[in-house]
This record gives C-alpha cells, sequence and structure tokens, in this order.
C-alpha cells in the first residue's frame, strides 16, 4: 500500500462522473466512472437532469476512494471546472465537481487546483500514452468537442493550448450520436456504432467529406446519412461510413494545418479517439505522421488526467519553494 501523499482527481462532465487517485509517482491507485442514464431514443440530457444525477453519483463514489486516506494523506484536488481553458467557456455540471473538490479540499485542508473538461483530457493522453514533455499537435473528439490543437507540455502542470482548427457546426460525437440513435443504437451511440460498422462494408456507403482548410462540417454528412437511413440503407454498411467520414475528415483538415510539420507526434484524445477503425484510418492517411493515442480506457470521459496533473502542479510550487 502506498504511504505517501494522494492528489484526486474529480471530473463532472455532461454524461459521466468520474473520480481517480494517483500517486506522487502518477501511478494510477484508483478510480471509477459511472455513465449518468439517458433513456432509449433520448439523443443526451438537459443539464438540470445530469447535475442532479451528478449529485446522486459523487458521495456514493467517492466512499470508496475516501478509504485510500486512512493510509496515506491527500495533497492535492483537481477538478473540471468548465469545458475549455478558455475564459468564456462554461457548462453548469461542472459547477458539481467544482464544488465538491473544493468542499473535500477545504475540510483537510489541502490544495485546490482548477483545470479544465479538455485539460484533463490531453493530461490523460499525455499520460496513457507516455509521451513526454514537450510540443505535439493533439485532436480532441467527443460529443461536445472536435479541435486539432497545438499542445505545449514542457510544463507539465499548465499545459498551453493553441486551437488551429476543427469542427464548425456539428461534433464528430455528436454526428455518431444523432445516425447512432436514428438506427436504435443506445445513447452515447459510439461503442453500439463501432460493433455495428465491424459487420458493415468498406466503400459500400460513401458520405461527403466536407472540409475547408482546417475547418470541418459534420452538419451535411449527417443529414447525407439520415436520408440514407430513412430510404433503408444498411444499418451496418451506413456506421461504417460515419467512421470513414470522421477520419477522412479530420486527416484532411490535419494535413492542411500550415506548420504540421513542426510538431514531432500527434496525439488523439476524446470518447471518439478509442474507435479502433479510426485510429488505423488515420494512420492509413497520414502515413508520414507519428500518431499517439490515449488508450482506449482514458479516452472517453475520466479523471485521471486532472489526478495527474494535480500531482504534477505540487511538485511543480515544491521545486519553485527550493
Amino acid at each position: 500500500m502506498n504511504n505517501g501523499p494522494l492528489y484526486l482527481g474529480i471530473d463532472c462532465s455532461a454524461y459521466t462522473t468520474s473520480l481517480a487517485l494517483v500517486d506522487g509517482e502518477e501511478r494510477l491507485l484508483w478510480e471509477r466512472r459511472r455513465q449518468l442514464p439517458v433513456r432509449h431514443g433520448a439523443r443526451g440530457l438537459r443539464q438540470s437532469e445530469a447535475l442532479f444525477a451528478h449529485i446522486q453519483n459523487l458521495p456514493e463514489m467517492w466512499e470508496e476512494g475516501a478509504s485510500f486516506l486512512k493510509c496515506a494523506p491527500l495533497a492535492a484536488v483537481a477538478a473540471a471546472v468548465k469545458p475549455r481553458p478558455l475564459s468564456h467557456s462554461y457548462m453548469p455540471v461542472f459547477k458539481v465537481s467544482e464544488t465538491a473538490g473544493t468542499l473535500i479540499a477545504q475540510t483537510l485542508g489541502c490544495s485546490f487546483f482548477a483545470y479544465s473538461h479538455q485539460e484533463g483530457h490531453l493530461a490523460a493522453g499525455l499520460w496513457s500514452a507516455g509521451l513526454p514533455p514537450g510540443r505535439c499537435l493533439a485532436v480532441h473528439l467527443s460529443g461536445g468537442t472536435t479541435e486539432i490543437l497545438a499542445v505545449d507540455g514542457r510544463e507539465p502542470a499548465r499545459l498551453q493550448i493553441e486551437r488551429r482548427g476543427g469542427g464548425s457546426d456539428l461534433h464528430a460525437g455528436q454526428f455518431v450520436d444523432r445516425i447512432g440513435v436514428a438506427m436504435g443504437l443506445p445513447f452515447p451511440a459510439g461503442p453500439a456504432l463501432e460493433r455495428c460498422a465491424r459487420r458493415g462494408e468498406t466503400g459500400a456507403i460513401k458520405l461527403p467529406v466536407a472540409v475547408q482548410g482546417t475547418e470541418i462540417s459534420f452538419s451535411g454528412p449527417e443529414s447525407q446519412a439520415q436520408r440514407l437511413l430513412e430510404q433503408g440503407a444498411g444499418r451496418c454498411d451506413l456506421a461504417r461510413a460515419v467512421e470513414i467520414c470522421i477520419a477522412d475528415s479530420l486527416s484532411a483538415a490535419l494535413l492542411a494545418v500550415a506548420d504540421i510539420h513542426s510538431f514531432a507526434a500527434v496525439l488523439v484524445v476524446g470518447g471518439v479517439a478509442a474507435n479502433t477503425f479510426i485510429r488505423d484510418r488515420l494512420r492509413q492517411k497520414c502515413p508520414k505522421k507519428t500518431f499517439h493515442f490515449a488508450s482506449p480506457a482514458f479516452s472517453r470521459d475520466n479523471a485521471a488526467g486532472l489526478a495527474v496533473l494535480a500531482a504534477r502542479k505540487v511538485r511543480e510550487e515544491i521545486k519553485e519553494k527550493r
């Protein structure tokens, strides 16, 4: 059993309650995630519904995690307090993780660090892929974000993020979920659509790729996919076409990044990035780039990246005091 200080991450996102504990060497000691329930046929939750579900989930989930504090002290808590590290970024559900993290830190007399959901995703990707501190091009693919980002991780506790391109209307995860729900798949539809696509024929159905420079539009492809579904197109063939459209759109936008050659690697994170076919297709379409992917377990919403950021922030503060 670890006897050194522990670091807690909390992320209450649009569809998942997540908690994680790491030690000072960034080893994951414990984590729990609970997906918020969405009724069959619905395409999401209202913020009020998600917020209430998080409030119900946290006490029961943290009861188990808190038992680790009997053997080691908690040094810091990091929570996702907003979707992205931008001044105008806001979503009510993240007030739950901010409030819970603040209360735990105040009660135990430890540090509290506020991060964004996106910073947590990127940190989890860098950590799980084993990438050293440095500069990389990152892709964040999820239900709420489709972005190509220049990420400077030379200061590991505070990532510098600059948008270089991404979705101009519909996000990749929304594209997947809308088509998946129309097919009768459960929400979020990513895992079920991927299973369905494995039974489909590559190239049997073609969806348009709508990319201008580094900006991607999925609204046109989504409308075309809905029309094909209404016309009786095969569900599995259509699911595979959705995967191809996402991968080919993203690869076209990536190759249009003006200084792409200045980045040694491309990191891909987010729930959609867990799709094996999309990963393989990206490598095929961009053979000259080295891709790193968050491990599938840490592609989807999780709090491990936030816990790692907390550990790094404390180490940074200790160094500054010396």
